[in-house]
């Protein structure tokens, strides 16, 4: 099995919830992301779409069922540095410069050197912030400290990239421009990628395929192959082939939240 394909086989999460019966979160959930593969992750608020990320990234652990990155277990990936997360805040250190910033997983693994410093510049090259090296998060928008975290998230080299919605404060603007970024960034270093979103003309701009989620439980109810040709420019948004999946999309959504 390749190192960076992501197989999920029939996940079950449920938490505790205190005078009443456990909360399941996800049940039965399977899902098959290739090597190399952008997937998206959409579906209506409490279907469970973080609490998946999270398993993926080995932050919790399924109550049944397995993930698999390759032949290894996610949480061993993780301690191998091998994902790379990045989430709706940036969540960088204020009194970190930009290069500070990205170079941190490295810090925190005790495997930060002075050949690394070239691979983090170009990398913050990579994101578009050349010349923003020593610049604080004060001195950034909001786009561009997701640019950062976007860089620390690959500083790793992860076999895997997961994002937990990285766009979801931002203005429609500044999201379609940040999408743009992000598809000019995996295209230079494709990786095994999962993001989380509520926007399907993002999901759709982005993936390669589509996993539609419901809630109650949280379970994956489809998954759409995403036909368009990379690159994709930004007035694929206005084609009718992009609006006519974005509504199917949109029905299969609307169906969950009714069901």
């Amino acid at each position: 099995m390749d190192n960076r394909e992501l197989r999920i086989d029939q996940v079950r999460r449920a938490f505790a919830v205190a005078g009443a019966p456990p909360l399941v979160a996800l049940d039965g959930v399977s899902l098959h992301c290739p090597s190399g593969s952008f997937t998206a992750l959409i579906g209506p608020s409490g279907c469970g779409k973080s609490t998946l990320l999270r398993l993926i990234a080995g932050l919790e652990q399924p109550d049944a069922g397995s993930l698999r990155i390759g032949n290894a277990s996610p949480l061993a990936l993780q301690r191998q540095g091998k994902l790379g997360i990045a989430f709706q805040d940036a969540a960088l250190l204020p009194w970190r410069s930009v290069l500070e910033n990205v170079r941190l997983p490295l810090d925190v693994s005790g495997s930060a050197s002075a050949a690394d410093l070239q691979r983090i510049r170009k990398l913050v090259e990579l994101v578009g912030l050349a010349g923003f090296e020593q610049a604080l998060p004060s001195q950034l928008s909001g786009g561009m400290r997701q640019r950062v975290a976007i860089a620390r998230a690959l500083v790793t080299q992860p076999e895997v990239l997961l994002l937990d919605e990285p766009f979801g404060a931002l203005d429609q603007i500044l999201r379609r421009s940040m999408n743009l970024e992000l598809q000019r960034i995996w295209l230079e270093r494709p990786t095994t990628t999962v993001l989380v979103t509520h926007g399907i003309d993002e999901a759709l701009f982005l993936s390669d395929r589509v996993a539609v989620m419901q809630s109650q439980p949280g379970r994956i109810t489809e998954v759409i192959d995403v036909p368009f040709a990379r690159p994709r420019h930004i007035g694929l948004f206005n084609t009718p082939e992009f609006r006519q999946l974005e509504a199917q999309v949109a029905a299969l959504l609307y169906r969950s939240e009714a069901a």
